[in-house]
């Protein structure tokens, strides 16, 4: 495993506590900015950061979220953040880390779908749940599914708006502070 530079490792905890942070502050269920942070990282500096920072971010967050500790959710929720990572940094390498006014709608497209994932796969974690205190595993799934349907769409929906309208300018102003260009992509990124 190769080991991240201490200016990447840095950043990795400042963005872990940022994304903590945001999480932690008092906001409707399912509207929520870490997705978008951790795709965005995924999308800036690589697959593997990404993916690590949605591990950290996920695994904190399990155990001082404001609605409880995760318990058994936790491994479904660090599993459906690492895939938002991923995502971010294979469309790094469709758009090869240019992005511009097409992102808008991609990323649309892209933070409704990763989030549907996202809960498909947190939504099987409360049915295996149900199951493990003895529901049936047919009205384990269904009711998991029936109960977290209008959260899903809330949650698709704001993804989808945050994403569509924050990750070209949020990319944009992050490369410039970076220092942009062909030095910063040396610098910086993982990939």
């Amino acid at each position: 495993m190769r080991l991240f530079p201490t200016r990447q490792l840095v950043l990795l905890i400042v963005l872990s506590a940022l994304c903590i942070g945001i999480q932690l502050t008092p906001r409707p269920p399912n509207v929520e900015f870490t997705s978008l942070v951790v795709f965005l990282v995924g999308a800036i500096y690589g697959t593997s950061f990404g993916a690590t920072l949605g591990i950290l971010v996920m695994f904190i967050n399990g155990f001082f979220s404001p609605w409880g500790f995760a318990g058994l959710m936790l491994p479904f929720q660090v599993t459906g953040m690492v895939i938002v990572g991923i995502g971010g940094g294979l469309y790094r390498r469709t758009r090869d880390g240019c992005y511009d006014a097409r992102s808008y709608i991609e990323t649309a497209v892209l933070g409704a779908l990763l989030t549907l994932v996202y809960d498909i796969i947190t939504n099987f974690g409360v049915a295996v749940s149900y199951i493990l205190i003895g529901t049936p595993i047919l009205l384990a799934f269904v009711g998991s599914i029936i109960s977290g349907a209008l959260f899903s769409v809330i949650h698709v929906v704001s993804n989808a708006a945050v994403f569509g309208l924050t990750f070209f300018p949020l990319t944009n102003t992050l490369q410039k502070l970076l220092g942009g260009g062909k030095t910063w992509k040396k610098e910086l990124l993982l990939t």
